[in-house]
């Protein structure tokens, strides 16, 4: 047990486990681990054998045993996950575990895609697309706003809960005019509806979507192709809200039909209208909370699944006071 006044060794359950998983390729899973807390890991058969100091072990078990739990379920993670994961240990204290939560984990058909939340805020946001009807999810780039809504769209889609799914987005951004850009309409939006597909080819085998967008099971549309419409027995998602304006909003919220489900999702630091005043995310945000069967939640730094350098360089920004974001 004890090796001295503060080195004690831990031995953690592992049977059944997809080793690789835990450990990583080439053990980058268990080098991270020894970076952030300072500690020896040795998998041994089914059991993994933890040694240091007292106070790092304190905190990197439950962080350890978090990892053990998503290998066994074979819910997938990398090394850029674990540092989240101990930053929301520290946050959230030893009580306040992550722990893989069945009803909030997402298996597409015909995709090897596991989506689960990563991050305590990403818990949140989809435990709020899954108990309400109106979502509207706030922050900055990275935090994974769209993607897990696809997700649950997709989801919902298959499990015949909707009909169809219809993504939308704002398609003129950052002072673009449409007029200038090369091609006919279809052409000049596609761009800015990219992240859109790519959410999609993410999660759907290739055949599937084509066929899907073909009958229009699956749309996905500038927000202007919304007006006049109402949007029943559908999953709607309006990326990039920040950039919608007031009288926009209004109108897309006003499109709800029986049987449907809004997720709004935008960045307040990335207001491209001419006068920030002008955002719809910004009024919505202001006279919409309260009202039963609508959420608002909020993800930060500490949710940003993508480079780990992207949090940092989000707070640098944050810390400069400088709303210019790319």
């Amino acid at each position: 047990m004890a090796n001295g006044d503060t080195i004690v060794e831990h031995r953690l359950d592992a049977e059944g486990i997809d080793h690789l998983m835990l450990a990583g390729v080439n053990d980058r899973n268990f080098q991270e681990l020894t970076q952030l807390f300072g500690i020896r890991l040795v998998l041994r058969g089914d059991r993994l054998l933890l040694s240091g100091e007292v106070e790092a072990m304190e905190r990197a078990v439950p962080v350890i045993q978090h990892l053990i739990e998503l290998a066994r379920l074979r819910a997938p993670f990398d090394v850029h996950d674990i540092a989240r994961f101990a930053e929301s240990f520290d946050v959230l204290g030893h009580g306040g575990v992550l722990p893989h939560e069945e009803e909030l984990r997402i298996a597409l058909p015909g995709s090897r895609k596991v989506i689960t939340p990563k991050s305590e805020g990403q818990r949140g946001y989809m435990e709020s697309i899954r108990d309400n009807d109106v979502v509207i999810g706030i922050g900055p780039a990275g935090t994974g706003k769209t993607y897990l809504a696809v997700a649950h769209a997709v989801d919902a889609l298959y499990k015949k809960r909707v009909r169809r799914i219809v993504l939308a987005r704002p398609a003129v951004e950052a002072g673009e005019n449409l007029g200038f850009l090369p091609g006919d309409l279809q052409e000049k939006v596609d761009p800015y509806l990219r992240p859109l597909y790519d959410a999609l080819e993410d999660m759907m085998p290739p055949e599937r979507m084509r066929r899907a967008l073909e009958d229009r099971t699956i749309e996905i549309a500038p927000l202007a192709y919304m007006r006049g419409r109402t949007l029943s027995d559908a999953f709607v998602i309006l990326d990039e809200a920040q950039n919608a304006t007031t009288a926009q909003m209004k109108m897309f919220l006003t499109r709800l039909g029986l049987n449907s489900r809004v997720v709004i999702t935008g960045d307040k630091t990335q207001i491209d209208l001419p006068r920030t005043s002008d955002s719809g995310l910004l009024q919505v945000e202001r006279i919409l909370g309260g009202i039963d069967g609508i959420a608002i939640v909020y993800l930060d730094a500490m949710d940003v699944i993508r480079h780990r350098l992207v949090k940092d360089i989000i707070r640098a920004y944050a810390e400069a006071g400088d709303d210019e974001s790319a």
